[in-house]
């Protein structure tokens, strides 16, 4: 129940967000038990003419993208997760945002999956689209630990009121050091602005 009203606060957030609001298509996630709810979400965002797209696990490596148009579309398939069923949605490029679910996340934008990769490989394949790495503030760390197969975020939003829009500076990219408590960091530079350009993702070690 308290994952539930957590979920409801961040889900209202992401549902004001500017990137979603002038999204036209979205690749999101049907949530496990332990992940912000999405399961009212993305019927929401259905119901408002968005197109909504979610990932399905196809191999031991791999995640295809497919339509989800209703619950009528979802089968339960591997890992027990329900997936959409349908031809593979391929057009990337027409992606307009990418809300990610994570384990973990640090404040330099680095995820912590399940350990197997999935997302990674998916990721990578779309480079250029806004990702948006949605969790509890619970699961945000100090520190993940990467390397160079891991796709980091360009902003995580939690249920505070301040959404990290990581690295948004060359100056404190040059100034963070990995000992530093990087989440105050922000909290500080989330307290005096308003408004900030996209960050340049940058892996801290």
């Amino acid at each position: 129940a308290q994952l539930d009203e957590l979920s409801q606060t961040i889900t209202a957030r992401l549902l004001a967000h500017p990137r979603l609001r002038a999204a036209n298509t979205v690749l999101l996630y049907y949530s496990l038990p332990d992940e912000v709810n999405t399961h009212t979400i993305i019927d929401r965002l259905v119901a408002t003419g968005k197109q909504i797209l979610l990932p399905v696990v196809i191999d031991d490596e791999n995640l295809e993208v497919r339509h989800y148009h209703g619950p009528q579309d979802l089968r339960e398939g591997n890992f027990h997760i329900l997936e959409p069923i349908g031809d593979p949605f391929t057009a990337y490029r027409q992606i307009d945002l990418i809300i990610v679910p994570g384990v973990g996340f640090d404040a330099s934008g680095n995820r912590l999956g399940r350990g197997k990769g999935y997302y990674d490989r998916l990721l990578r394949q779309m480079p250029t689209v806004y990702k948006l790495g949605m969790c509890f503030d619970f699961q945000k760390i100090e520190a993940v630990p990467t390397d160079q197969h891991d796709i980091c975020m360009d902003e995580i939003l939690g249920e505070s009121v301040h959404s990290l829009q990581l690295l948004r500076h060359t100056f404190f990219r040059e100034m963070i050091r990995p000992t530093q408590n990087h989440f105050s960091i922000f909290a500080a530079l989330d307290r005096t602005e308003t408004t900030s350009p996209r960050k340049t993702c940058h892996h801290i070690r």
